[in-house]
Formats: structure tokens, sequence, C-alpha cells
């Protein structure tokens, strides 16, 4: 059977039943009482091997008193469970100065009593001590490796699901609100332009309905994001938007098209050769794009955005730039301000840089620089 599976207390109580039935066999059959030095009924020594082995059932809660106990009765009769005595300080007692001091205690004791007893052999009882505390320093460590690795196993798996939220955050904020804002947009043009009152009503309520699942996915977003404990586990990475059987041009031009649609003017410039360039930063390339133009729809509507991408050999180059709105923003559509700040921590994760700010025309420039590959060791 598992020793795993055993209860503690019966492994006890079978230890103490073996350490009690070799003690009380070695004085009732051992047939040379008379050459000991010590002279006493059987029934005496007898009944300290019993005591002894007893006192390994406080081995685990009090491991320096059952072996102080079974030192001193070992001054009496050289007891079987003085043998056990240094494995139960190392392991539940610490490697420290008292379970040392116990055990030497421990040992000094034995040995007077086997002199006392005239035991010819010197050598057996000090070896089977050492040996039982290297078993003790043996099973010690493991049991410490044990804990820290499964320690750091619940930190992982905690870094894991933070990591998890972390990412479930960043797509809800890139993917599901660009694309809400795209349908918030698209109704307040669609209320502006129509002469149906019927249309006009039905758009505007489309328009505050999506306002109002704005603020509830920012409210999901800011749940998601909230500081989890971390211990360095592997980060999961996210779909490549040109992993679908499109190719990143197509995958940037596609997204312009639906910003186009949703009347803001694009202009898409792109040089070099996108297909050198790994599939995590045309992914990263990707969110930069899409966050920029999901800003420019919010905060700066009836200006024009243009698109510049370079890939070179060196790394890929970005730039998305909106000129100056031409006029106020609706109040209903606001940001939570973590749409620059987690695209920044995105770009940084695969190696590049990434630069925001106004432009001295009233406009708002993104500029980001990017690796044609993730560095080893980078978590993407």
């Amino acid at each position: 059977m598992d020793r795993r599976r055993i209860p503690p207390w019966a492994f006890d109580a079978a230890l103490v039943l073996c350490a009690a039935a070799a003690g009380s066999a070695r004085e009732i059959g051992s047939p040379g009482h008379d050459t000991k030095h010590l002279a006493g009924p059987v029934w005496v020594y007898v009944a300290a091997q019993l005591l002894a082995a007893g006192a390994l059932l406080w081995r685990r809660s009090r491991p320096h008193a059952a072996t102080l106990t079974i030192a001193a009765l070992s001054l009496l009769v050289p007891a079987w469970a003085a043998i056990l005595a240094p494995y139960a300080v190392v392991v539940h007692g610490g490697v420290r100065w008292r379970s040392w001091a116990v055990l030497l205690t421990t040992v000094a004791c034995w040995l007077v009593g086997a002199r006392a007893w005239a035991i010819d052999d010197p050598f057996s009882g000090p070896l089977l001590f050492l040996l039982s505390t290297l078993l003790g320093l043996y099973v010690r460590s493991r049991r410490q490796l044990v804990q820290e690795l499964t320690g750091r196993a619940h930190l992982l798996a905690e870094q894991a699901r933070a990591d998890e939220r972390l990412r479930l955050a960043g797509e809800m904020h890139d993917v599901v609100t660009h694309r809400i804002n795209l349908m918030v947009l698209q109704a307040g043009a669609l209320r502006v332009a129509s002469s149906d009152p019927a249309v006009r009503t039905a758009a505007e309520e489309l328009r505050v309905a999506g306002c109002q699942a704005l603020a509830e996915l920012r409210d999901v977003v800011g749940v998601l994001r909230t500081p989890r404990p971390a211990g360095g586990g592997p980060r999961r990475a996210v779909p490549d938007p040109g992993s679908t059987g499109t190719s990143p041009e197509s995958a940037l031009t596609a997204l312009v098209e639906d910003s186009r649609a949703a009347g803001l003017p694009v202009r898409l410039a792109e040089e070099g050769d996108a297909a050198v360039v790994a599939p995590t930063v045309r992914r990263t390339l990707y969110r930069v794009v899409q966050e920029s133009l999901t800003n420019a729809l919010k905060h700066a509507p009836g200006s024009t955005v243009d698109i510049s991408v370079h890939y070179g050999p060196d790394g890929v180059r970005a730039t998305v730039r909106n000129t100056k709105p031409l006029r106020a923003k609706d109040p209903a559509v606001t940001g939570g301000g973590s749409g620059l700040a987690g695209l920044r921590h995105r770009v940084e994760v695969v190696g590049g840089t990434l630069a925001a700010g106004s432009t001295v025309d009233g406009g708002f420039a993104v500029r980001a620089a990017l690796p044609v590959y993730v560095p080893t060791g980078t978590r993407p």
C-alpha cells in the first residue's frame, strides 16, 4: 500500500508497535542478564522499552520533548526507539541548534546506557544514529523541495490567470470597443442624414444603447485589469489578424475600409514587404492602427487620418496622424484613458517603442517603432 494513503495516526501506531515489540523481545529473550552492570526485574526494562516506544507518538507535535524522553530512558535501557529519534528531530523539529543539541544529548545518553549494559559492539549504535540522521535530512530536504515547487506552481497558475485577464481586457478594448464605436458613430450619422422621423428615432436609440454598452464595457475592462499577484508565468498570445487567410496588407486595408464606412476619411500608405515581419509584430502593428483609428473616431470628429507604414530590414515604422477636429466630439462617447497605456505596454512587450501626442496644427499623432521579430526572451 502506498504510504501516502495511510493515515498518519495509523503509521505512527505501527511504528510504536514495532519499536515496542523489538525492544520487549530483546529484554525477554536476552540470555545474558547477569553480565549487565544494571540489575533489576525484567518487567522494569520491558516497561522502559514500551515507554520509549510510546514517546514516538509525539514525534510530530513535540519532537524535542519526545526525543529527550527517549534519551532519559536510554540511560536505563538501550531503547530501540532511540534509533528513530534522530529522524524525528531532524524532520519535525527543523535543522536548528536546538535540534542538534537534543540529538547530541540523545546519542550521549544512549552511549552511556550502552556502556552500563556492557554492550560489546561500540560501532553499530552510532552508525544507526548516523543513518537515521542522514535519512531525516534527506526527507526534510525533499519535503522542502516539494513545498517550494508547489508554491511556485501556485504562483505560475495565478500569473497565468492574471495574464489571461489582461489578454481578455486588451482584446475587449481593442476589438469589441472598436466595433461598438463604429456602430455608435454610424448611428449618429444616420440620425443626422435621415429625413424620416422614425429612422432618426431608431438611430438615436441605437446610438444611446451603444454608448451605454461602451460604458459598461469599460467597467468590465477595468475589473479585468485589476492587479493580481504575479509569478512570472507565460503570456498567451492573442489571435493574429493576419493568420486567417488574409495577408498583412489586406488586414490593415480592411481596418481602413471599416473606418471609412463609419465616415472617417483615411489614407493608407505602405512601403516594403510586410511578409518578412513576424506574426506577433504584425499583430501589434494591427492593434496600433486600430486603437489610433478608434481614438480618431471618438475624439476627432471631422478630421482626416493619414497612416504610413514602412517595413524595413531593421524594423517597422508606423505613424497614424489625424488633423485637427472640425467639430466637437459627442459628449456621450468618452474614453477610459487606458487605450494608449495598454497599447504602449503591448508595443514594449515585443521590444518596440510608442510615442503619442498632439501636433503643432492641433491634431494628434501616434508613432510606433517595432522590430522585425520578437527578440529572444521577450514575452509576446
